[in-house]
Formats: C-alpha cells, structure tokens, sequence
C-alpha cells in the first residue's frame, strides 16, 4: 500500500473524530512523564544477563570436547603418554652432557 495515501486515509479518520471530555486533562503530559521517569535500560547489564546465560551452555560443549579428546586416540599416530613426553621436553636440557666447569 501507497504509504502516502495510508497516511491521508489515517489523517482524515482523526480530524472525523474530535477528541471527547473522557480522556482527563493534561493525560498526554502525565503519560510523558511517566516515560521519562523510566530507567534507562544498562548497556552492561544486559551484556552480563546475555553472558551468564550462555555460560552454562559453554561448559557443557566443553565438557564434551574435553571427553572426546580424552577417550579418542588420535588418528594415525601411535598411543603415546603425554606425562612421558612432558617430563622427556622438560628434563632435556639436564640429560645433555655439559662440561663441569661451564659458566652461565
């Protein structure tokens, strides 16, 4: 629909029908005042309400992928223990040969 000619058709319809004596005086200034005593809506607050929501559905993903990883051997490589391959990388500097008198 022509929004121009919806605009008319609505225009007319108001001036057809006057206002009446039920609507209380001054109702339009006391509803505006009302609108401007509302709080504000928080930027923040609702960043927090949409984060703590989400958290609990982030756990769960994460329980599951950490499951997964945990019982599925990976493809194509043999099943090594990560503590022996930690403490192999860790312990590497001290198993070299490294003269006595050697200084920092």
């Amino acid at each position: 629909m022509n929004l121009a000619e919806l605009e008319r058709k609505l225009l007319a319809a108001a001036r057809a029908n006057p206002p009446s004596d039920r609507v209380p005086y001054a109702f339009e200034k006391r509803i505006m005042a009302h609108l401007a005593d509302r709080p504000r809506a928080d930027g923040w607050e609702l960043w927090g309400r949409a984060l703590w929501r989400a958290a609990a559905p982030c756990v769960a993903i994460m329980l599951l992928l950490g499951a997964w990883s945990l019982f599925t051997p990976p493809a194509g490589a043999p099943a090594t223990d990560l503590s022996q391959d930690l403490e192999q990388t860790l312990l590497a500097a001290v198993d070299q040969d490294q003269p006595a008198d050697s200084a920092w």
